[in-house]
């Protein structure tokens, strides 16, 4: 028998090579290739190849609204951009055990009352699955449920059965027969991903595939998994706490950083319908350091509790460090402070936290981080009711931001009575009785919030 020839695969980009290199030669990522068995026959999907569809012009395409088919949690529904489209393609990746298995067992029991649901499990047996369903209470009747990890077989059983929606769990458990390699290695999931993806767009089944993450918080695989999918979602948070939060990276059919807020309870994960209270912490009286912001996470205003601690530093050099937030950022945005505003902490240690565990990557939030950084400095805490936002420029003035009114109604709702805002960001007309004041420089915004104490 002839000796496998092994070669070095690229998890990025798949880019293979003879021998090791610490660079990938098509790509240029660093550390990324890794050993594995070359094919020595031809891969199903280039047997497959052949002249299956016709040229039209694009002016001849009719075009329709996809029908959207809920999946009876309407924060996955937001995330999704209003529900599953049939022939759709959405990857799920998270860390181990927080709780992707039950979402999408929860979300089949739904949708199978009405329509005919496969799921596919590599890593779990039938007899644990049922006992997931039993914990959770939910009708578990019109679930089909078929354990294998072998591709051939379950393309077999999809076109046996014909599901309108199907779970893969997970792709780095399944292998294909057309290739030598083991099953997680780059070859595997790509060829895995691709049979199941060219299933789904030639049946209209929609197929929901889960991915592992690797220790760096990324989908493990080739980077091509994420772009042979129509959608990429992200299950975050702590396995310490009973929030959860998912967000679409990216989505052929609806917005992208959308995010939608879970909590884990004992009958499984629940919608969270008022997320902003999730990320406010309760006071009995104002403190210093702490800033309300109103923060948009794809089309859904989120007000986040920004917190501050200034500290005498006993080190030549002081700490600065942001948690939920960007550091280098943060850096940039004291340089201004003291600047612009004539307020010196390089003597002091900054640390600066999101309340909730929340990350947030807009610029809307420099106005917050710097009020809060001010009000712990001098131990003066703002008033309460305030919100904040505003994007700062290196010169000290404070930019407009995008859907500046959508920010202030969600915080009039919530009961907010005050705003500093970018002054483009004024509103034409009162939202309820709060008290809106725009600022053009971070030197205003600083005595705005001293004026409205």
């Amino acid at each position: 028998m002839s000796k496998s020839k092994t070669q070095y695969v690229c998890s990025d980009c798949g880019g293979a090579s003879p021998k090791w290199q610490g660079q990938c030669p098509a790509c240029g990522a660093w550390n990324t290739l890794t050993e594995s068995i070359a094919e020595t026959r031809g891969s199903s999907r280039f047997q497959s190849l052949a002249a299956t569809g016709t040229v039209r012009r694009l002016s001849e395409v009719e075009t329709a609204e996809s029908p959207r088919t809920t999946t009876g949690s309407e924060e996955l529904d937001r995330v999704l951009g209003g529900g599953l489209v049939g022939g759709a393609v959405v990857l799920i990746g998270g860390d181990p055990g927080i709780g992707k298995s039950t979402l999408l067992l929860q979300a089949l029991c739904h949708i199978g009352l009405d329509r005919r649901v496969l799921y596919v499990s590599g890593e779990e047996s039938p007899q644990q699955i049922a006992l997931r369903a039993s914990r959770l209470a939910v009708n578990a009747e019109p679930v089909m449920l078929f354990s294998e990890i072998h591709l051939e077989s379950i393309l077999a059983v999809l076109e046996k059965e014909k599901p309108e929606f199907a779970v893969i769990d997970s792709i780095q458990t399944v292998y294909s027969e057309a290739l030598q390699s083991a099953p997680g290695s780059v070859a595997q999931v790509r060829e895995c991903a691709a049979q199941l993806t060219r299933f789904a767009k030639k049946t209209g089944t929609t197929m929901i595939i889960v991915g592992h993450v690797t220790k760096e918080g990324a989908l493990a695989g080739p980077r091509v998994l994420e772009h042979i999918v129509d959608s990429v979602l992200y299950f975050e948070g702590d396995t310490h706490s009973s929030f959860r939060l998912i967000r679409a990276i990216k989505n052929r059919f609806g917005a992208v950083n959308e995010i939608g807020v879970f909590a884990m309870t004992e009958k499984g994960i629940r919608g969270v319908s008022n997320p902003s209270a999730l990320f406010l912490s309760q006071h009995s009286e104002p403190v210093p350091g702490a800033c309300v912001l109103v923060t948009q996470e794809g089309s859904r205003p989120l007000l986040v509790e920004v917190q501050a601690l200034v500290d005498e530093a006993h080190a030549p050099n002081p700490r600065r460090l942001s948690v939920g937030l960007e550091q280098n950022r943060l850096a940039m945005l004291l340089a201004v402070l003291h600047r612009h505003a004539g307020v010196a902490c390089f003597d002091q240690d900054v640390f600066v936290n999101a309340v909730g565990g929340v990350k947030i990557a807009e610029p809307a939030s420099d106005l917050a981080v710097l009020l809060a950084i001010v009000s712990s400095l001098r131990n003066r805490p703002l008033p309460e009711g305030l919100v904040v936002f505003g994007e700062i420029g290196l010169a000290g003035e404070i930019r407009p931001v995008q859907r500046g009114q959508e920010r202030l109604r969600e915080a009039a709702k919530l009961g907010f009575t005050a705003a500093i805002v970018p002054k483009a960001n004024l509103p034409k007309h009162a939202i309820g009785e709060m008290k809106i004041v725009g600022v053009e420089r971070l030197s205003e915004a600083i005595d705005a919030a001293r004026e409205l104490q």
